[in-house]
């Protein structure tokens, strides 16, 4: 992948990752409510996670090491 894909990439998983932020949140809302579902929130959890780290591996490889 060139910088311009690699970019592209990230900010989509960015979007993701915020979509996925406002998601586990109204999910726990709900369940402040009386029904929730755990599953479903520890999925959204471990995606995100996931996503976090794709990241950050995107940033390391866009931001070149400077050895000081």
């Amino acid at each position: 992948m060139n910088e311009q894909e690699l970019r592209k990439r990230l900010e989509s998983l960015k979007v993701e990752h915020r979509d996925l932020d406002v998601a586990i949140s109204a999910l726990s809302e709900a369940g402040e409510n009386g029904s929730i579902d755990q599953l479903q929130i520890a999925r959204l959890k471990k995606r995100k996670l996931q996503l976090k780290d794709r990241i950050a591996a995107i940033e390391d490889n866009l931001i070149p090491d400077i050895i000081a």
